[in-house]
Formats: structure tokens, sequence, C-alpha cells
């Protein structure tokens, strides 16, 4: 039951990198594209947190008198929920930037497409 969540986890995060990449290449409106991004950096996420799923772990906390064997058998790898945080936090302030060049752009260009801006 466990790894078929974790198995569930890798296809949600593969069909959510490949949502992303199709909004981000073939959608023309710029805010479609940025939602892309967005899903290519949830897919990314998620498929780091499935990745670094261990059945059976625990919450990676060090208690006095604990066994380092038993510890190092049962204990979840705690890299890819530290990099996940920082994905997090990089891709929030990365979209709201990318937000605030699509005002500018729309205030000064009066539309979204990304043919029109570019003058295609």
């Amino acid at each position: 039951m466990v790894i078929d969540v974790q198995i569930a986890s890798l296809f949600t995060a593969v069909s959510l990198i490949i949502i992303g990449i199709f909004a981000a290449a073939f959608l023309d409106n710029l805010i479609k594209k940025v939602i892309g991004l967005a899903f290519i950096g949830d897919g990314v996420n998620l498929f780091l947190i499935a990745m670094g799923y261990k059945p059976g772990g625990i919450v990676y906390i060090y208690l006095p008198g604990m066994a380092a064997e038993w510890f190092s058998q049962n204990a979840a790898y705690p890299l890819p929920f530290a990099m996940v945080l920082t994905s997090i936090v990089i891709g929030a302030s990365t979209m709201a930037v990318m937000l605030g060049i699509i005002i500018v752009l729309y205030k000064k260009r009066g539309s979204l497409s990304a043919k029109e801006i570019l003058g295609e």
C-alpha cells in the first residue's frame, strides 16, 4: 500500500511536469506560462519528496540514548525535504518577480499575448 502511494506520487509529479512544459511552450498568455512554470516547480518538488520517502521512516530528530544503528535504519532521508523547502521559497519569490514584470508589460503594451508583446 505504501509503495502504491509512492508510485502514484511519482506519476503525479511526471504529469505535473509534462503539463507545465506544455503550458510554458505552447500557450500564448503570459500568466498561463507562469502558471505552467509553477507546475514544473511543483512537480519537481513532489518528485523529490517521493524519492526521499522511506517506508517506516520517522521524523529526523535525534534523541539522547537513541541507538545510532536503529536510527539510521528507520529515518527518512532529510536532504530532499530541505531542498524542497528552499525550492518553495525561491519559487514563490521568482513567481512574484515574473508576475510583476507581466504587470509592467501589460501596462506598457496593453496585452498579455506573448506574440503581441514580442511583435511577431
